[in-house]
């Protein structure tokens, strides 16, 4: 199953460089460059907060960036306010190995829905989707746009297998499909179906209104964790 995934993306992973234009072209980046422009303006008190905020709540940094996978298969730091322990690495496989429901957990979807890693003040974050912000600035560099599948690491792309070659079409997203309809309380294999659905169907019109309905979902604070 792996070599299929390979097959899709590993030309770019091991380039980084392709002809074929991002989905959505002109009017994708235009609504992209406005969008995120606009909302780093409004905005700008709350990013203040919530760096004060991190920064006192261990002295660590304010910003953590992870290395994801982006359009055709290039690489860059996806920006977030940090929520994890400094020593978030050691402290997952300590927990990992402690506890095999976890680690079945974290196998199948990369993520634990009680993560020792996160501090207190990253668990109110991540639960309105707050920790994700910085993104803003991700999106007006061009590595990210403002709907499109969630970034995704080198491993988890292994996981879309064929489907991979949709998802490297497009820019991923700060908001998409998957988020605004369960996030993770839906599988990993119906995310993989909500991004292709995303790319085979894509208008400008299906991005305002996931834009839209992303309003609603934060402020529930459906599938966050």
């Amino acid at each position: 199953m792996k070599s299929a995934t390979r097959s899709a993306s590993s030309t770019f992973l091991n380039t980084g460089t392709t002809s074929a234009p991002p989905l959505g072209g002109f009017a994708k980046r235009s609504f992209d460059i406005l969008a995120a422009a606009v909302a780093l303006v409004f905005l700008s008190p709350i990013f203040l907060l919530i760096a004060t905020l991190v920064k006192a709540s261990d002295g660590g940094t304010v910003f953590y960036g992870h290395r994801r996978i982006g359009h055709n298969g290039r690489s860059f730091r996806c920006l977030k306010f940090r929520t994890m322990r400094v020593d978030g690495d050691r402290v997952l496989q300590k927990h990992l190995k402690s506890n095999p429901e976890a680690y079945e957990e974290w196998r199948a979807t990369r993520k634990l829905k009680d993560d020792p890693r996160v501090t207190v003040v990253g668990t109110v974050l991540r639960k309105l989707s707050l920790d994700e912000l910085p993104q803003l600035y991700n999106i007006l560099r061009g590595e990210m746009s403002i709907v499109g599948p969630r970034p995704v690491v080198e491993d988890e792309l292994e996981l879309y297998e064929a489907a991979a070659a949709y998802y490297l079409r497009t820019r991923p997203g700060l908001t998409g499909l998957w988020q605004v309809s369960g996030r993770n309380d839906v599988s990993y294999a119906a995310r993989i179906a909500f991004d292709t659905q995303y790319v085979r169907t894509w208008s400008l019109a299906n991005d305002v209104i996931i834009v839209a309905r992303t309003i609603p979902a934060v402020c529930l604070s459906r599938g966050s964790y």
